[in-house]
């Protein structure tokens, strides 16, 4: 494999590109060489070409596996999440993640796991025709297949880490997960923000079976907690570094006011979230893949307006409606 454009963002602190199948391309992940050792956050998707791309990133490092003394995941989504397994396999370090996202890996990624189908009742609820709620099932069982081997797991239970030369805060931040952590430094005034804060593309916030049933109004408060910091740098898990912090974060609340406002009015006088889903996303056409996050994150935005009296809420016996 060609050279890894590694990139050094702090005091014996990496930020590296592992690519992923994806639109986006790649999850920049984070390699920290501290004085007994190495850490690493987030690892990446199960597939040869991250695999080779984190031999590339060992080899351009000189890090031996057995020196990496820790692993820190910031949430159980595949592409964060994938590779742990395969990465403790190889260095033998503890893998580290907040006690929410260690259930919810439990729940979707474990031996026993039955969110397919639990995705898949609450879509058929949700007015998703059958046909396409198989499609959507089928591509989740596939996914599953992306994270293995299932790692050991520890809940990260402190206040702060270690990664370079400093100590970070471990910042939770749910939304895009329940147990999400980005993590501070204040004295260089650096966010290490995962998919909290990203430059260009919004953060998905998504209702799944087994998490907050708001995960908009956590989004929310996260942000205005992470506003709060002092921050310099924020350095998302995709795309640009973000220099301009508070800026993004008022742009992500006009996103979400927009969309919050076209969804109310899009629910009228009765509609199902797909209904609402396919008026705002159905514009192109989308993979199962993508109809879940559309029809997941369109709940999201129906649950909140719900939680603030914007939206009825009604349970009929083949579907649910919301309505104005």
């Amino acid at each position: 494999m060609a050279q890894i454009e590694i990139e050094m963002v702090g005091d014996g602190i990496y930020r590296v590109p592992i690519p992923v199948p994806f639109p986006m391309k790649y999850v920049y992940c984070y390699v920290g060489r501290e004085t007994d050792g190495w850490s690493i956050v987030d690892v990446g998707f199960r597939y040869p070409e991250a695999i080779r791309a984190w031999e590339a990133v060992f080899r351009q490092l000189g890090i031996k596996p057995r020196h990496v003394r820790a692993i820190y995941i910031t949430h159980f989504h595949p592409d964060h999440f994938g590779l742990a397994g395969w990465m403790q396999q190889q260095t033998e370090a503890p893998v580290w993640i907040s006690e929410p996202d260690y259930a919810m890996a439990e729940r979707v990624w474990g031996e026993e796991s039955v969110q397919a189908c639990e995705v898949g009742a609450m879509f058929r609820r949700h007015g998703v025709p059958d046909e396409l709620v198989t499609d959507i099932e089928e591509s989740m069982w596939k996914l599953s297949l992306r994270v293995s081997p299932f790692p050991v797991l520890t809940v990260l239970d402190r206040s702060e880490i270690v990664l370079g030369q400093w100590r970070w805060a471990v910042i939770p931040v749910p939304g895009h997960s329940d147990g999400l952590i980005s993590f501070y430094q204040p004295e260089s005034r650096q966010l290490l923000a995962s998919d909290h804060v990203l430059d260009r593309i919004t953060p998905n916030i998504s209702v799944w079976p087994g998490a907050h049933p708001n995960p908009l109004e956590q989004y929310f408060a996260s942000l205005r907690k992470v506003e709060e910091l002092e921050v310099d740098v924020a350095l998302p898990a995709h795309g640009a570094v973000i220099r301009q912090f508070r800026e993004r974060i008022g742009d992500l609340f006009r996103h979400h006011e927009q969309r919050l406002q076209k969804m109310k009015a899009l629910a009228g006088t009765g509609r199902t979230a797909y209904e609402v889903a396919h008026c705002v996303f159905g514009h192109k056409p989308l993979t199962a893949h993508q109809w879940r996050f559309a029809v997941a994150e369109t709940l999201a935005h129906l649950e909140y307006l719900v939680s603030v009296g914007k939206l009825q809420k009604e349970e009929h016996r083949h579907a649910i409606i919301y309505r104005q």
